[in-house]
């Protein structure tokens, strides 16, 4: 049997190999709940990342549809302008006098710096390419305002006026309307890029944090994981401490036991050997032969 020492130091290893095991499972739990926190935020962002593909979807079908009237518009007033510079050139073919076509060839200038600050309004360039256009139209303005001024100073200069012109205004005047319809959809179609844009950033965003909280949920069971593990290794040892005290208690209770029956059986024998003695003393009092078989 182990002495109190020994028994005492058992003890003291025992309660702390039971004090670390609750404490590994106190640890163990609150790792667990906070992967489930992160788990839960996890799944809420993943909710609203879907949320933002489907504005995406909605804002990127809107625009597709303002690119589309766009360009349809735009196709219209392109065609409404080349009409109008078709009529302008039958008519300068038909005068044949450069000096007296000059109403012609100011309308033909005032088509041409409108068609290039369309260009301008609704064309993406970068800035390069809109100096150099800047540089046409401003080129172009200044030979419509001499043209226009010559024109004005001409007071001999007879201007045609036939059907052709007022066709030619009144393709003008479409092509104008088609303009303000193409730059009416070119601004609402900005305007939706920039909202999808400002979603594709958002989404990206949200993909970040989804992807953090799941790498921060992972290693956060991984390690509830490993205290887990311990905590059944310290249980293991906990479970081998208390089996084998038990053992020496049985082993204790079995030797005192068999010390106890040696003893019962001591006394029997010591009570039997005092009758033995005292009918041998009656036998020789008696003259009788002694028997020690009892």
């Amino acid at each position: 049997m182990p002495d109190d020492s020994s028994s005492k130091k058992e003890i003291e290893q025992l309660k702390d190999a039971e004090k670390k095991y609750q404490s590994y499972i106190e640890k163990r739990n609150e790792l667990n709940d906070m992967a489930r926190v992160l788990r839960e935020e996890r799944d809420m962002i993943n909710e609203k990342r879907k949320e933002i593909k489907e504005k995406m979807e909605k804002v990127k079908k809107k625009r597709d549809e303002l690119v589309s009237k766009m360009r349809y518009h735009k196709d219209i007033r392109n065609k409404l302008q080349q009409q109008a510079k078709e009529l302008i050139e039958a008519k300068r073919k038909k005068k044949g006098d450069v000096f007296r076509n000059l109403p012609l060839r100011v309308e033909e200038l005032k088509a041409d710096f409108q068609m290039l600050e369309y260009r301008q309004e609704t064309v993406p360039m970068n800035t390069a390419e809109e100096n150099e256009l800047i540089d046409k139209i401003r080129e172009k303005r200044k030979q419509y305002e001499e043209s226009k001024r010559h024109l004005d100073e001409q007071k001999l200069i007879e201007v045609d006026i036939t059907d052709k012109d007022k066709a030619i205004d009144e393709l003008f005047k479409k092509a104008d309307e088609e303009h303000k319809k193409v730059q009416k959809y070119y601004d609402e179609n900005q305007k939706k890029h920039e909202e999808y844009v400002k979603l594709v950033n958002e989404l990206s965003i949200s993909i970040n944090e989804a992807n953090k909280k799941h790498e921060q949920y992972i290693e956060l069971k991984n390690e509830a994981q490993n205290i887990h593990e311990k905590a059944f290794e310290m249980r293991s040892k906990i479970i081998a401490i208390k089996g084998d005290r038990r053992k020496r208690r049985d082993e204790a209770k079995r030797v005192i036991q068999e010390q106890n029956i040696r003893a019962r059986r001591a006394v029997m024998d010591e009570k039997k050997l005092e009758e033995i003695a005292d009918k041998s003393v009656d036998a020789l009092k008696k003259g009788e032969k002694i028997s020690l078989s009892g």
